[in-house]
């Protein structure tokens, strides 16, 4: 079992910046895939950014290219997403999640889910 724990997120207008972290407890996720997830109201929860087991292939939705970047601490057992250039259409409740499987990619099943955090970007 791997207990995941957001934080970082709030109001932010326009063009600015958010960190968003993920704290890991449980068992030792360095060879997990980890992932960020966004739900918007009235939407379907969608992949916003993964990352491998070791750090060296990250994925990004066409919509976050270029302005998201997912890393990984693996001593500190934490999964991060910097996100700049916001827009209000990133509104949404962010999660991260974990696989066993190592990938990383929005085609595998992530099986361990945090609560989420509140991102809102006002126009």
């Amino acid at each position: 079992q791997v207990h995941l724990v957001e934080s970082g997120g709030g109001l932010v207008q326009a063009g600015g910046s958010l960190r968003l972290s993920c704290a890991a407890s449980g068992r030792p996720f360095s060879n997990y895939g980890l992932g960020w997830f966004r739900q918007a109201p009235g939407k379907d929860r969608e992949f916003v950014a993964g990352i491998n087991w070791d750090g060296r292939k990250t994925f990004y939705a066409d919509s976050v290219k270029g302005r998201f970047t997912i890393s990984r601490d693996d001593i500190e057992s934490t999964v991060n997403l910097q996100m700049n250039s916001l827009k209000p259409e990133d509104t949404a409740v962010y999660y991260c999640a974990a696989e066993p499987y190592g990938v990383g990619s929005s085609r595998v099943k992530f099986e361990y889910w945090g609560q989420g955090t509140q991102v809102t970007v006002s126009s």
